[in-house]
């Protein structure tokens, strides 16, 4: 698996700048965690990989012809459709035994057919998850992926999402 290079990347917006000769290396087939506090430019640095926003300089290699996966920071997902339906608007192939296996398995069996305008906070974050990691990606962006998920509940979609994505390349931003 190809690594990704970024290399002297830089952004702005006006006058603010967020990042300046930014230099990684996102190792392939890895997770890297990208930390650092609000506004330092996480998400934007997601949305440049993702080819979301432009870059104002620099080089990005390595995501040529990949295909991504997202957890974006806020929810994405269509209202008035079903949760099963949301995982499949992305992953059409799914058979909806799959679906249904890995819905119970984040604790999502029983609200498999309902509207996701009737689902709680923490049940669309894991609504948004399985989407995500039952798509087919060559690369996986998570951007604050388990916000609004309470401690124990937490516990078990870190470790399902660690399970699902070994060996594969994955950026998360916290």
């Amino acid at each position: 698996m190809k690594d990704i290079c970024i290399r002297d990347l830089s952004k702005s917006f006006g006058s603010r700048k967020v990042f300046d000769s930014l230099n990684l290396t996102i190792r392939g087939g890895m997770t890297t965690c990208i930390m650092a506090t609000s506004g330092a430019g996480k998400t934007t640095l997601l949305r440049i990989l993702m080819g979301l926003e432009n870059a104002d300089g620099g080089s990005v290699t390595g995501l040529e012809g990949k295909r991504f996966s997202a957890v974006f920071q806020e929810e994405r997902l269509c209202e008035n459709m079903t949760a099963a339906d949301n995982i499949r608007l992305v992953s059409p192939t799914l058979d909806s035994q799959t679906v249904q296996r890995e819905m119970t398995r984040l604790g999502l069996g029983e609200c498999h057919a309902q509207q996701v305008s009737e689902l709680s906070g923490g049940m669309r974050r894991r609504v948004s998850i399985l989407r995500a990691l039952l798509a087919e990606y060559d690369v996986l962006f998570l951007d604050e992926p388990f916000k609004g998920l309470d401690e124990a509940l937490k516990g078990h979609v870190v470790t399902y999402v660690k399970e699902k994505t070994a060996g594969k390349t994955v950026v998360f931003v916290t």
